[in-house]
């Protein structure tokens, strides 16, 4: 299957599931967002959420900014269905089917937002990715990426993997549910953060720092500004 027929796959469970496979969720999507959220110095007027599935990261950012314009964009069709049913009622919240490694949303966006979806793509998607988005800010915008991410030490990547499995298969979760996951998980293609803030760097969008890791999970934010000079200390 891709990955669109998988996400449609496991649409309706997917929110339930989030916490079974995400042991530090509390930390990576509510406190994570209510720190980012807190200290902006702007407010966001249109926000842009890649692979928005069920609409789940955005339900977050909500609460903060219930008047900006949202765009939710997903390449399964179903999982917007969910996340329309989610948003229901609320007319600055918009939908699009679409692949968005190939395009965005049309305009500019203040935020740009993303959970769980890049690590799908290619590395080298990844890297075209980040140049898109950086055309897309506006000034000062900020995009921020809660994803998963592999150590830059295989035998520290293999104990976490297996810390992280062992979690997940004593979460409660079924067997048909554990074997699907399985299958999506084939379709990873996990960097390491400082590989990430360093295309993100590479593509324009050089104020990038991770503000929160656990595990597998960590929460990039990158700040685009014209004339930043500032550097981080990752190797490409």
């Amino acid at each position: 299957m891709n990955i669109q027929e998988q996400f449609n796959l496991v649409a309706k469970e997917y929110d339930e599931n989030r916490r079974k496979f995400i042991p530090c969720f509390d930390d990576y999507y509510v406190s994570s967002t209510d720190f980012i959220a807190r200290t902006l110095d702007f407010e966001p007027k249109r926000i842009f959420d890649l692979g928005s599935g069920t609409g789940l990261l955005p339900s977050f950012w909500f609460k903060y900014f219930p008047n900006a314009e949202y765009v939710l964009c997903d390449i399964a069709e179903e999982m917007l269905e969910l996340a329309k049913k989610r948003f229901e009622g609320f007319h600055n919240v918009k939908f699009e089917v679409l692949d968005y490694s190939k395009n965005l949303p049309s305009g500019k966006a203040d935020l740009i937002i993303s959970a769980l979806s890049i690590h799908h793509l290619e590395h080298e998607a990844k890297k075209s990715l980040f140049k898109n988005i950086r055309s897309a800010l506006s000034e000062s915008g900020l995009f921020v990426n809660y994803d998963q991410f592999c150590c830059e030490n295989p035998e520290m990547n293999e104990k976490i993997e297996r810390h992280w499995i062992s979690g997940i298969k004593s979460s409660g979760i079924s067997e048909s549910e554990y074997n699907r996951w399985l299958e999506r998980k084939k379709l990873d293609r996990e960097c390491s953060i400082c590989q990430e803030l360093s295309w993100l760097k590479d593509a324009g969008v050089s104020n990038a720092d991770c503000i929160y890791s656990s595990g597998k999970f960590a929460v990039i934010v990158a700040k685009s500004e014209a004339n930043n000079e500032r550097k981080n200390d990752c190797n490409r």
